[in-house]
């Protein structure tokens, strides 16, 4: 056996075992210009998907409805109605169905659900064949008639480029998804001109945190997607829009009113797509030609209004500006959210931001014209509330509706109506039309972001201080007598040298180990104890770094020292941890009148 160092010259590195931080109010560190350098090029390469995605629906969309190359936007007010109506979008589908069952089954459905499975479930990695099957196979779906928009499939392409971008370096799951939602963001701003609702949308709906490690990333993503946006797709805001509207505080109350009816229109719609999604399960058929059915309803609905077909972005021109008629509104309202419905419901590929816009501005719209003001502004607030009740993203969809015209002075009724929505559907529904997808195939999120207790509390806030200390010179018999023993023992001692400075820490299981080596009982604790690095935890560190500890080490105690010293303060069990949830349930659901007690 080796000689075992003295007292006097034995040490132990009390420096926490794990490697250290210092506190501070963030985690981030110079990582992050590693990340910003890569968001420029991932802002790029979103900004570009966009662009060719753009202009691929153009192209089959004029291919398919006039027969002719073209990239011009095109407006369903020049396609007229005939049994072509009906056929394109049932051969669309018939398409989207064979590249979904022997390409990828990911390109099924709006983009944005499959992107959220991918950061959670899949380590934030995609694939190549996402990236150019997802576009290509959202321009079919639109072009041939689709009521579809571009967003979702350029959130999931640039999602795509992003991740596919970080999958050539050694990088975390972390910082993947942080290049992931940068591709995204990029795409939406690129497509929109939003880059900071782009921003808010990675905040409250796909990054999952809040922490300057993804959010500078993110939003230099966002910032490079707009810098190239003049010279790919055109500057300013997609549709320029600015309302006169001097409403007293009583206009307020009115968006707020508006913004509960585009909640209850989100929850019935959000109903009802489940619902018909649940329909197309119970189909004899396989899910292949479930597109080609949904194109069936689509080009019905077309025969009834033309203009519900496609992306649709003139509608959303002509509802702000007020140039339709109020039963060219009721038609594309009742047609687009049918055909959208069944279409969404059969699995294809597109997107649902745009025609979320345009039923909760259709809605706005009519109730506008018994409100005060222009009827455009009230088509306005049911765009914002629309989106932000639907996909759960108040602030994005404020953001978004201002960036959209340009009109800043809208500012509180748009987040008077949001906040209002999203207010009415968090209170129905569980779950938003996005991650309702999520949980239908098992993988339950929450989108509640909060403080953790475990990062706000310290090691000594939790820790027990009386603690029972075995003596480094106590013999080893002794010590098994009393682990042993008597009935009132512990699993774990900590062992203490002079001045209470901790040598180390012995369990039961050592003990049973040591009771087969009888030549080892007149030895002292400090003779047979390990020499190795102790892992310790100090007063000030969070519970949360003890978590850690506890994880890196395999071990449910861990003691707490002085720093310098190595004198042992404490101890902290895995039960402590589990005390500090509960006290944290107890902060949120136990209610009390303490100063009308008091009285």
């Amino acid at each position: 056996m080796q000689n075992t160092p003295t007292p006097q010259n034995h040490s132990h590195d009390f420096s926490g075992w794990a490697s250290r931080k210092d506190n501070g109010d963030f985690t981030t560190d110079k990582r992050v210009l590693v990340l910003i350098a890569m968001a420029l090029v991932v802002g790029t390469g979103g900004a570009f998907a966009a662009w060719v995605l753009i202009n691929l629906i153009a192209l089959v969309s004029n291919a398919v409805w006039l027969f002719k190359i073209s990239t011009e936007p095109l407006s369903f007010t020049m396609v007229a109605r005939s049994p072509w109506m009906v056929a394109a979008p049932i051969l669309g589908g018939i398409v989207i169905g064979l590249m979904a069952r022997y390409g990828s089954e990911k390109i099924r459905g709006h983009g944005i659900p499959e992107a959220i499975e991918a950061i959670l479930i899949g380590g934030s990695r995609m694939s190549p064949k996402v990236a150019v099957l997802k576009p290509l196979s959202s321009a079919i779906s639109i072009g041939s008639g689709g009521p579809f928009g571009a967003e979702g499939p350029i959130i999931m392409t640039g999602g795509a480029i992003g991740s596919l971008f970080a999958q050539l370096f050694h990088m975390s799951a972390a910082e993947r998804k942080t290049l992931l939602v940068a591709g995204a963001a990029a795409g939406m701003t690129a497509v929109f001109g939003t880059p900071i609702a782009a921003v808010m949308l990675a905040v409250e709906l796909l990054l999952f945190e809040w922490k300057p490690r993804s959010f500078i990333p993110v939003a230099v993503a966002a910032c490079v997607s707009v810098v190239w946006r003049p010279l790919l797709i055109g500057s300013g805001a997609l549709f320029p829009a600015h309302f006169d509207m001097s409403l007293s505080w009583w206009g307020v109350v009115l968006a707020a009113g508006l913004g509960i009816v585009s909640g209850l229109q989100s929850g019935l719609l959000t109903t009802l797509l489940y619902k018909i999604e649940d329909a197309f399960e119970k189909l004899p058929i396989h899910w292949m030609w479930w597109p080609a059915l949904g194109g069936l309803i689509v080009g019905l609905g077309g025969l009834i209004e033309p203009r519900a077909l496609g992306v649709g972005y003139d509608i959303i021109a002509d509802l702000l500006h007020s140039h339709i008629a109020a039963g060219a509104v009721l038609a594309i309202l009742l047609v687009k959210a049918g055909i959208w419905l069944v279409a969404l419901s059969s699995g294809t590929s597109g997107g649902v931001l745009a025609p979320l816009l345009i039923l909760g501005g259709a809605l706005g719209w009519l109730v506008g014209l018994i409100l005060p003001g222009d009827p455009g502004f009230w088509a306005l607030l049911g765009m914002a509330a629309m989106m932000g009740g639907t996909m759960r993203a108040p602030l994005t969809g404020t953001f978004f509706a201002v960036e959209l015209t340009g009109d800043t002075g809208a500012m509180v009724p748009l987040l008077a109506a949001t906040v209002a929505a999203y207010a009415v559907t968090v209170l129905l529904l569980k779950r938003s039309i996005l991650t309702e997808k999520i949980a239908r195939r098992g993988q339950h999120i929450t989108r509640e972001y909060g403080i953790d207790p475990f990062e706000l509390t310290r090691a000594r806030d939790i820790m027990i201080a009386k603690v029972d200390t075995l003596p480094a010179s106590m013999r080893l018999s002794e010590a098994l007598a009393r682990m042993t023993e008597q009935p009132d023992a512990h699993r774990f001692y900590p062992v203490v040298g002079d001045n209470e400075r901790l040598v180390g820490m012995i369990s039961r299981a050592d003990a049973l180990r040591w009771q087969s080596e009888p030549d080892l009982m007149d030895q002292s604790l400090f003779d047979v104890i390990s020499d190795a690095s102790i892992p310790v935890a100090h007063a000030e560190d969070t519970v949360g770094r003890v978590a850690d500890i506890m994880i890196q080490a395999d071990t449910g105690r861990v003691p707490v020292v002085e720093a310098q010293t190595g004198r042992l303060m404490g101890l902290i069990a895995r039960k402590d941890l589990l005390r500090l949830r509960s006290a944290t349930n107890r902060a949120e659901l136990e209610r009390g009148a303490y100063l009308r007690s008091k009285g």
